[in-house]
């Protein structure tokens, strides 16, 4: 969710952000329909097992981490091109800020108050030497992912996304393949590992509510989110590489791009879905499976449409507006 010129855009953290977004919905859907909690031995049970084991504490780390990426960009670009970046980067923090103010009031727990306290909490460091930020956001992630404590992660996460940045990290992938295929090997076998750990806490323990042992299986699993989702990154970036999947994954792109707009939407299409067609209080999570699948086909749909003709997406466009306090041009000078 970065101010990047349309011309200046890094595609892949365009693609990471989609992605992120796939699995983001998937788990907010379930306490914004209050959906049942699912009977031990059922489908519904197993599709919740399998979500808190390959979704939930995933995704929102690579969202939080690719926003501290962006936030890099954001003032080092209008660094660049003689503007006070910081200056810029706090109004534009203040404007997130207000969005969430206005989006908490339908999702509570939402992520863009945190994101924009994060941010300023975290804007001196923009200054600090790469190296120090990247050992102290790696000891922080470690220190707070063992106590599992998941809305601390922002911190160290949106840190080592701003480290990146310093890096060039996503500026330079051609030159790591290498590196980074061994990274991904190396989170696999962590992955992997942390996964059975996860798994086997929960091996005898009934899906129910206040149960000591889900909480424990949850727990694990914010612990070892952060792994999992490098995991996933490493995974992408490397497929990406490929003109074949870069064509395939086309969609996800646009979808990444319009990240503001379709993030606050999921939430508006998941109230009407609750409001309008009466699934609140009475879906379980197997058929929160099937609304979200109808979601991400209409937004993929729209994303992929909207950007055929303009350059930004509704709602980042406001947010650019109201950053710079001007009107950028919103239509494409030549249709494709």
């Amino acid at each position: 969710m970065s101010a990047i010129g349309e011309n200046e855009r890094i595609d892949v953290l365009d693609y990471l952000r989609g992605f992120a977004l796939l699995g983001i919905i998937l788990v907010n859907i379930g306490p914004l329909l209050s959906a049942k909690l699912p009977a031990a031995g059922t489908g519904d049970a197993f599709y919740w097992k399998l979500l808190y084991l390959f979704v939930e504490g995933r995704f929102y780390t690579i969202f939080t981490f690719l926003f501290g990426v962006g936030f890099y960009l954001f003032i080092s670009r209008a660094n660049a091109r003689g503007k006070s970046g910081q200056r810029l980067f706090v109004r534009r923090i203040i404007v997130l800020f207000l969005f969430g103010l206005v989006h908490v009031q339908f999702h509570p727990g939402e992520a863009l108050t945190i994101y924009a306290i994060a941010g300023l909490i975290l804007l001196p460091f923009y200054k600090i030497n790469r190296t120090v930020n990247l050992v102290f956001g790696v000891v922080m992630l470690v220190v707070l992912a063992l106590f599992a404590a998941k809305i601390f992660l922002v911190i160290p996460l949106m840190l080592l996304g701003i480290t990146a940045g310093q890096y060039q990290m996503f500026e330079r992938i051609s030159y790591h393949i290498k590196a980074i295929a061994v990274f991904t090997v190396i989170m696999l076998i962590l992955t992997i590992a942390g996964l059975f750990f996860q798994y086997q806490s929960s091996y005898s323990a009934e899906v129910v509510s206040n149960s000591v042992q889900m909480q424990q299986f949850i727990s694990i699993g914010i612990t070892i989110g952060p792994v999992v989702s490098a995991f996933y990154i490493c995974c992408l970036v490397l497929l990406l590489q490929t003109s074949f999947f870069r064509k395939l994954l086309s969609p996800l792109k646009s979808y990444g791009r319009m990240a503001f707009t379709n993030y606050l939407f999921q939430t508006a299409f998941i109230i009407l879905a609750g409001n309008v067609l009466g699934f609140q209080n009475q879906i379980n999570y197997l058929e929160t499976l099937y609304v979200c699948l109808a979601i991400l086909v209409i937004q993929l749909m729209f994303s992929t449409i909207w950007l055929r003709y303009y350059k930004f997406g509704p709602l980042e466009w406001i947010w650019r507006a109201l950053t710079y306090l001007e009107f950028p041009p919103m239509r494409k000078r030549t249709l494709p």
